[in-house]
């Protein structure tokens, strides 16, 4: 096989430039296994995440890009629409789960994704992967018994430090406030006539 086409195979599939979700995702946890079998075999070493990535920012850019820079090929587990909701409340995700893993294949840094439902066994994808490097972000605050439980499926743990100043979090309670903001905006005039109407009323008396 000549350079160029060793080159055009590496850039083929899950290493490729465009999006190519068909390839990345992986529904399938069992065919996930065996593609990571595979990977290992080949000497590639294997990095895992997870996360909701509702509303997808810089800050979960750069730390994806920093998770795949610990290893060779970077898998990120994404939590359902339901795992979220039961988690967060029923104003989230904000972003469903067939956009949010859309989104994701888009980012050069992700080679593989995969869904986690909310009726996976516990720390189902991890027992699946094994990594070689867990990525975990430091604002998850994990117990002390679930690190330790962490670190026997994998090779190393690495937390990561909030990569941006701004959370998903932090821009669903900005658009609220904001929302609520516009409402009394367009109310105010009302409550005061009718302020205004009840005082007019109490002076007749």
């Amino acid at each position: 096989m000549e350079n160029g086409e060793k080159l055009m195979a590496i850039r083929a599939g899950i290493f490729g430039d465009s999006s190519h979700l068909k390839d990345r995702y992986v529904s399938d946890h069992k065919e996930l296994g065996k593609l990571v079998k595979f990977l290992k075999e080949k000497g590639m070493k294997i990095v895992l995440t997870s996360g909701s990535f509702d509303l997808l920012h810089i800050g979960h850019a750069r730390y994806l890009e920093n998770a795949k820079s610990l290893g060779d090929v970077l898998i990120v587990g994404v939590d359902s629409d339901k795992k979220i909701k039961d988690r967060k409340g029923s104003n989230r995700p904000i972003v469903h789960e067939e956009e949010r893993l859309s989104m994701l294949a888009h980012l050069r840094s992700v080679d593989i994704i995969t869904l986690k439902k909310d009726s996976d066994p516990k720390l189902n994808l991890l027992k699946i992967v094994r990594p070689d490097v867990l990525v975990v972000s430091k604002t998850t605050g994990h117990t002390k018994e679930k690190i330790k439980e962490m670190k026997s499926l994998c090779e190393k743990i690495a937390v990561l430090e909030p990569q941006s100043e701004t959370s998903t979090s932090a821009k669903v309670r900005k658009l609220h406030i904001g929302g609520a903001g516009e409402i009394i905006k367009k109310i105010s005039p009302q409550i005061e006539k009718v302020l205004q109407a009840a005082l007019t009323e109490i002076e007749k008396d």
